[in-house]
């Protein structure tokens, strides 16, 4: 390349000094100079095309850089380096870059920031509490039409459809793909419930409310400073026990059929149950540990808790941290008349697509996403992460390999999410400013937890309030 370039300049230079030479009579020499200048010129023309041609092909040759940027960090963000290279080393066309972002509120914003600057990722993942906004943001390059339009034909039928629901808008299109996803479930502490004359739970059929009154009630009987902690308790007690039980937390199809949705969370069921729970706070069968995980779970591995509800994701975390005594997983309670009890929903997060790259990225986007669904990654995915696999035949393959039979606690959460076809009210939620709701439906429960407020009371505001931010953000985008 570097000899083309400088006959270039010879050839250029040369055909200067004669175009700038004083004009001389025509003659026989001079004619043949033109002529040769003419030959010159035409071969570097000539040589030009072929530069042109050249850096074409070094161009075709180079991969494409998909960037994706992610909330996936520690071992998790190592398995997800490790699917990124698998998905490199399978191809020359693309070249997917994995970044660490932060926490998901950070990688959310960042990605707001970028896509305003011009300057956006291809792939971005953001939790499923973002779901409406990043849906209504007009920046969404939706999955279901990416994969059609790089001529992927997906059976979406073939995925865990209680995922999918979650992820879907109105009309059933899937908007995002499902990636890291999970749902509580119960943990509970097998010594203590052994010395508590307490038999193991089943990991299939739930115990109702009423019974883990009674179990709770033992173990501080037996000694133990505190029955139960619940982490995260808006996703815990309000989401997912409105949704087992088939009660709407919000109208509109819990937000799904229109902005102009109000919750209902301050119904008699809901309230019944949050009064239990206080109810439970006077003999310690149920104590407060923090609204998030963190809490609850030192509670839980300290001993001074028996039960403890959390995400099935906490699976791989609990076999490093705890040592000293066993336990075990169980469904999450039902109530003694819901006969039937309607699937849990998600928690975790999606991948979502933003516009304003070029038609030959989104191949090499449509074909990494392709390559996280195959059976192999996803099995890998959920044996390193406890995350659910979202594909029904990664879920088969698992339960005739025997993973199962081997890690029965991984499959309680599955069987939960899968026992029943999502309704319209159990397949999830679809609310914009998701995140202050809950953090307003948290600050309410504390002043139920500390004798400030009622449970009616604390649930009549917090729809008050979470009103109020419904309404602003439906001004928004209406």
């Amino acid at each position: 390349m570097r000899k083309l370039s400088v006959l270039i300049v010879i050839l250029l230079t040369f055909c200067l000094f004669f175009s700038c030479a004083p004009e001389v009579e025509e003659s026989a020499q001079v004619a043949e100079l033109k002529k040769q200048n003419a030959a010159l010129q035409a071969e570097i023309d000539e040589l030009k095309n072929k530069i042109a041609e050249l850096e074409e092909i070094i161009a075709e040759a180079k991969p494409v850089t998909i960037n994706w940027w992610h909330a996936m960090r520690g071992a998790r963000g190592k398995v997800v380096d490790n699917m990124i290279k698998a998905f490199n080393d399978s191809q020359s066309k693309y070249k997917v870059v994995g970044t660490y972002k932060g926490a998901y509120d950070e990688v959310v914003n960042a990605g707001v920031a970028a896509y305003r600057a011009k300057k956006q990722p291809h792939i971005l993942q953001s939790f499923e509490v973002g779901t409406q906004t990043m849906m209504l943001s007009g920046a969404i390059y939706p999955v279901y039409k990416l994969m059609k339009d790089a001529g992927y034909n997906i059976d979406w039928s073939g995925y865990l459809q209680p995922v999918l629901s979650y992820y879907m808008n109105a009309d059933g299109n899937l908007m995002s793909m499902p990636f890291n996803s999970s749902t509580p479930v119960m943990y509970y502490n097998v010594d203590l419930f052994k010395k508590a004359g307490i038999s193991p739970l089943s990991k299939e059929k739930p115990i109702t409310w009423d019974e883990l009154g009674e179990i709770t009630g033992k173990l501080v009987k037996s000694g133990v400073p505190g029955g139960m902690v619940t982490a995260w308790q808006s996703w815990t007690q309000v989401e997912n026990y409105s949704a087992i039980h088939n009660i709407p937390f919000a109208t509109k199809a819990n937000g799904y059929e229109g902005l102009d949705c109000e919750l209902t969370i301050n119904n008699p069921k809901v309230v019944k149950h949050i009064a239990r729970l206080k109810s439970w706070m006077a003999d310690k069968r149920f104590f407060y540990g923090g609204q998030k995980y963190q809490g609850p779970k030192a509670e839980f591995i300290a001993q001074n808790a028996g039960v403890y509800i959390d995400s099935i994701s906490g699976i791989a975390k609990l076999k490093k941290a705890v040592k000293d005594f066993k336990w075990d997983v169980a469904p999450l309670p039902v109530e003694s008349w819901m006969k039937k009890p309607q699937n849990s929903i998600i928690g975790g997060a999606s991948l979502w697509v933003f516009k304003g790259h070029n038609k030959k990225d989104y191949k090499g986007v449509a074909a990494f996403l392709k390559h996280l669904a195959r059976t192999d990654m996803q099995i890998y995915w959920h044996k390193e992460t406890g995350y659910f696999p979202i594909t029904l035949n990664a879920y088969e393959t698992l339960k005739k390999q025997g993973y199962y039979k081997e890690n029965p606690l991984q499959e309680v959460g599955i069987k939960q999410l899968t026992r029943r076809n999502p309704t319209t009210i159990s397949r999830g939620l679809r609310l914009g400013y998701f995140i202050q709701i809950r953090n307003i439906i948290n600050e309410e429960f504390e002043l139920v937890w500390n004798d400030t407020k009622t449970p009616q009371a604390a649930l009549d505001n917090a729809v008050k309030r979470c009103n109020i931010k419904l309404r602003e953000f439906e001004k928004i985008y209406e």
